[in-house]
């Protein structure tokens, strides 16, 4: 006799074994309707999970973010069977929730076409409309091998295949169709009512560019459809924001094929802005403390395996090289290379915390389907640190990563954010005492500044806790871009050392943090951010001068000149168009401020300002718009004259 507890504290007791479906009936008609599944103990199961004891039991409903992550896994099956529907001999392999969204991987002689995918949408809102139970069914692991190669579903029975003798096999159909997967789904294919297929593209069988090119079809799916709705309007916002698309209209950055995907060219206008903010980077990190190093691209490959990277990041790295008979291998990180500077010479417990920054480019080996933009690059230059510290500093110093983390992106125009503190996961290294207090540490930092914070139970590296950021944009999309780890791992990996005060050898801690984490990637953000319209500070160019004829062309000159001389990225358009047409191109440019001088400003020797959202800001001396431009630049990306 079963006695539930749900969870507002009350309590049902039932006369025998009841499913969670029966518990939400019982509850009331409204929620055994909305029920998609169960949390029994803790655990998700369907709505079919049958509870025979004393349990503690939730309902899950698409308004819970379990609910809608279950929601989408369901609708990636909806996906498989319309399509195989729609398509004879086409074979399903994985297919993944991701973030708004799902996908699903298929092997078909011939690529899927826009057509294709409204044929396939079509058949999943019909399926959908069906409302077909979905039920479980398990089986031993050879069987399924042997009912999947039955069905041509080879790459199922491979997937299969690697699972351990002995494990039992769970399936889920719908209708006549089924798919391997541990669930839980939806109870019916009715409680999968928004969703919308959104593009088709490459990917190889197991991310694996060695095996054979599947086709990826993507999706997204919402618990209704005015979700799905507002959910559309966002990606077309954020297409018009696509710093791809920005990038090339402002000339700012190129990917040039012909040297290779995912490599960055700075074009001119770019390398201004990268400038301001590696600048800025400098500046702060020396003001809070730091040194900053330079090191090689390029190191003997025995390092990496010393540091692990060989081990748990080989399909990330490039190939080594061969010169001298000695294999040299690209960095795809910074952290062993400061750890050598650390180890040149004994260290002692006076000379902790020490705190080393680099802008250090590194490189990986991306695949070629995954590339996208500045987001997704095989080159890149983190702002990269690393302190190293004695256990009683770790609290102290992550404090002080935090205080200059969160003022650097308010500099750049973020304020809003999630914070995320991950803590010891299954296989890591580290004594339980260390791990302890490291994440102790990382609390107390946390609660000594205030800061709201989810915590990601096993969710940490093996090496160590961490916390990371996630930046909100201008149209609510989060970014990781910061990051702080502790390392227990390359400390002890490289025999660290320090003399403490009672001149015994110990180890230190490692911090690794990233406050932006790429320039690159952090750059994209800010273009899609602020749509290309860049605060005066890191604008490429913060003022154009623009004469009306060629009467002006010489006071026009003079006044860039003089701009120029106050520190400004000024420029001049002395070309023979109408101003009007040259107002309308620079706007497009998006520069901040447009100077005009005709006859009357040349005479009176003033300039007339506009900004570049069209406000007329009077006539006035240039030494009065160079103060005005000063003080916008001073304000960074807070709090700017367009907000």
């Amino acid at each position: 006799m079963p006695l539930i507890t749900l969870p507002d504290g009350s309590q049902r007791s039932f006369d025998e074994p009841v499913s969670v479906a029966q518990i939400a009936a019982d509850i009331g008609p409204g929620l055994a309707k909305a029920a998609i599944a169960g949390r029994v103990d803790g655990a998700l199961v369907d709505t079919s999970a049958v509870v025979d004891k004393d349990a503690e039991v939730a309902i899950v409903t698409a308004r819970d973010p379990e609910g809608l992550e279950i929601i989408r896994h369901s609708t990636a099956h909806l996906l498989a069977q319309a399509v195989q529907d729609v398509f004879d001999g086409v074979q399903v392999t994985i297919g993944p929730v991701i973030e708004d969204g799902f996908f699903y991987d298929f092997a078909f002689e011939r690529a899927f076409t826009p057509d294709d995918l409204e044929k396939i949408e079509a058949r999943m809102a019909e399926l959908a409309s069906a409302d077909l139970p979905v039920h479980r069914e398990v089986m031993p692991r050879d069987d399924a091998i042997a009912l999947f190669e039955s069905m041509g579903e080879h790459y199922k029975a491979e997937i299969i295949r690697d699972i351990p003798a002995g494990e039992t096999i769970s399936l889920y159909g719908q209708g006549d169709w089924k798919d391997l997967c541990r669930g839980p789904h939806v109870p019916s294919t009715g409680h999968l009512k928004a969703f919308k297929l959104t593009k088709v593209a490459g990917a190889y069988w197991r991310g694996n560019s060695d095996n054979e090119m599947l086709q990826r079809i993507y999706g997204t799916a919402w618990g209704d459809k005015k979700a799905l709705k507002a959910y559309l309007k966002r990606l077309e916002v954020a297409e018009n924001r696509d710093h791809r698309r920005i990038g090339q209209d402002l000339d700012v950055f190129s990917i040039q094929e012909d040297a290779g995907g995912g490599l960055v060219f700075w074009h001119p206008k770019g390398a201004r802005i990268r400038r301001v903010m590696e600048d800025y980077w400098r500046e702060r990190h020396v003001n809070g403390g730091y040194e900053l190093l330079y090191t090689p691209h390029i190191a003997l490959e025995d390092l990496w395996h010393t540091s692990g990277h060989t081990d748990f990041y080989r399909e990330s790295m490039y190939a080594p090289v061969e010169e001298d008979n000695q294999l040299y291998q690209l960095k795809p990180m910074n952290c062993p290379f400061h750890v050598l500077v650390y180890k040149d010479r004994l260290r002692s417990y006076r000379e902790l915390p020490m705190r080393w920054g680099e802008l250090g480019t590194v490189y990986r080996h991306e695949m070629s389907g995954a590339l996208h933009g500045l987001m997704r690059v095989r080159g890149f230059t983190q702002d990269d640190a690393h302190v190293f510290c004695r256990e009683d500093q770790i609290e102290d110093e992550i404090l002080a990563v935090l205080d200059l983390n969160l003022s650097m992106l308010a500099d750049f125009g973020f304020s809003q954010f999630e914070v995320n503190l991950s803590t010891r996961p299954e296989k890591s290294v580290g004594s339980d005492d260390i791990w302890e207090k490291a994440t102790r540490a990382l609390e107390g930092a946390l609660a000594r500044r205030g800061l709201d914070y989810e915590v990601d139970a096993g969710g940490g590296a093996f090496y160590g806790p961490k916390i990371d950021i996630k930046i909100e944009d201008a149209i609510g999309r989060k970014w990781q871009c910061s990051t702080i780890q502790l390392d227990f791992n390359l400390p002890e990996r490289f025999n660290m050392e320090y003399v403490a005060e009672d001149g015994e050898r110990r180890r230190p801690i490692m911090i690794h943090r990233a406050l932006l984490g790429s320039l690159e990637r952090f750059f994209g953000v800010l273009i899609e951010h602020f749509e290309g319209r860049f605060p005066p500070w890191l604008a490429p160019v913060q003022a154009v001068v623009l004469n009306i004829t060629d009467r002006q062309a010489d006071y026009a000159s003079a006044t860039v000149e003089f701009l120029r001389n106050q520190g400004f990225r000024a420029e001049s358009d002395l070309r023979n168009e109408k101003i009007g047409f040259k107002i309308r191109e620079h706007t497009l440019q998006r520069v901040p401020f447009l100077v005009v001088v005709g006859d009357r400003e040349a005479e009176a020797g003033t300039v007339a300002v506009r900004s570049r959202n069209g406000e007329d800001l009077g006539s006035m001396a240039p030494e009065a718009f160079a103060e005005l431009l000063a003080q916008e630049v001073a304000k960074r990306g807070r709090n700017v004259m367009e907000g």
